[in-house]
């Protein structure tokens, strides 16, 4: 069974809800996050008028696997930032559930502590592979406008290879904990080679110093293949201890030259891949016969494909 969808955004209600963006509503933005992610088909329209705002806000992304204190990261960078004066959205993604659809947002409501005057907004997977939504690219180049100077972006646990964080993200960070045989885990390719930064969460347990050590060895096999060393941090999330070293390390990284219409192209991607998502999911849950036997596979493509691009909306 499809999730229940709210209702659609039409033009003049997204156009006036950007408006809102601009002059730095909450409630407009938010409605407007909302929109994007409801695959809204008014809301698409409604951004250009934000795009011309994108590229000036720094995305960090914060990522690693369950369990390892991503959200407890988050919130002590997000009151560090705020301590200094900066305006920080963050962008918690949750998995949602494959049987119904729908994501318990529970990141939201741990962050709702961090300070009255974070932006928070929690998406959820929808099916999406690689730890993010596809509506986050969009719901960026919104925040980007909203003027922010910080987004924190907290991907779903993640495993190896789910790596698209580095794609959105300015500087990545990726956290991990000693006891989860990451000793092991550090010299093995993918999710540690998008680092800008590793933080040793947890440094009070042992075998933190042990797990230090080993991403030295990922630091000087990947600087030999590609030029970058990217600093290796201990920190107690927990407790604060370390996260002004995390933030000073994020300080120091160079802005990237990141154009604008870099991430405008990005949100356009995820908004065809979504939108064409929603159409294939709603053609097979309208189909009334079976999408066909195995021997005429090529026959029920191309059916199925008509039902996508021409039937459905």
């Amino acid at each position: 069974m499809l999730p229940p969808r709210r209702q659609p955004l039409d033009l003049d209600a997204a156009a006036r809800l950007a408006e809102g963006v601009l002059e730095r509503d909450v409630r407009a933005t938010a409605r407007l996050i909302r929109g994007i992610d409801d695959l809204n088909p008014g809301v698409w329209q409604a951004l250009d008028p934000l795009a011309v705002h994108a590229g000036k806000a720094r995305i960090i992304g914060i990522t690693g696997a369950p369990g390892v204190g991503k959200s407890t990261l988050t919130g002590q960078l997000a009151r560090h930032y705020v301590a200094r004066g900066e305006r920080v959205a963050v962008v918690a993604v949750d998995p949602s559930s494959p049987y119904s659809g729908g994501a318990v947002l529970g990141d939201r409501i741990r962050f709702d502590a961090i300070s009255a005057d974070v932006f928070v907004t929690s998406l959820a997977t929808r099916g999406a592979l690689g730890g993010l939504s596809r509506a986050l690219p969009a719901v960026l180049l919104v925040l980007d406008a909203f003027g922010v100077d910080r987004v924190l972006v907290e991907t779903v646990g993640v495993g190896q290879d789910e790596v698209d964080v580095a794609a959105v993200a300015d500087a990545t960070v990726v956290v991990l904990v000693p006891g989860l045989g990451d000793d092991v885990q550090a010299i093995k390719s993918g999710l540690l080679e998008i680092a800008d930064l590793y933080v040793v969460n947890k440094a009070d347990r042992p075998g933190a110093k042990r797990l230090l050590a080993d991403l030295e060895l990922s630091r000087e096999s990947r600087a030999l293949r590609t030029g970058s060393r990217p600093d290796a941090l201990l920190c107690q999330a927990l407790s604060g201890l370390g996260v002004a070293e995390v933030a000073a390390a994020l300080d120091a990284m160079p802005t990237p030259n990141r154009l604008g219409r870099a991430r405008i192209a990005l949100a356009v991607k995820s908004a065809v891949q979504a939108r064409f998502d929603q159409a294939l999911t709603r053609a097979l849950a309208l189909r009334r016969e079976p999408v066909g036997p195995l021997h005429t596979f090529d026959e029920a493509v191309s059916s199925l494909w008509d039902d996508v691009t021409v039937e459905s909306p």
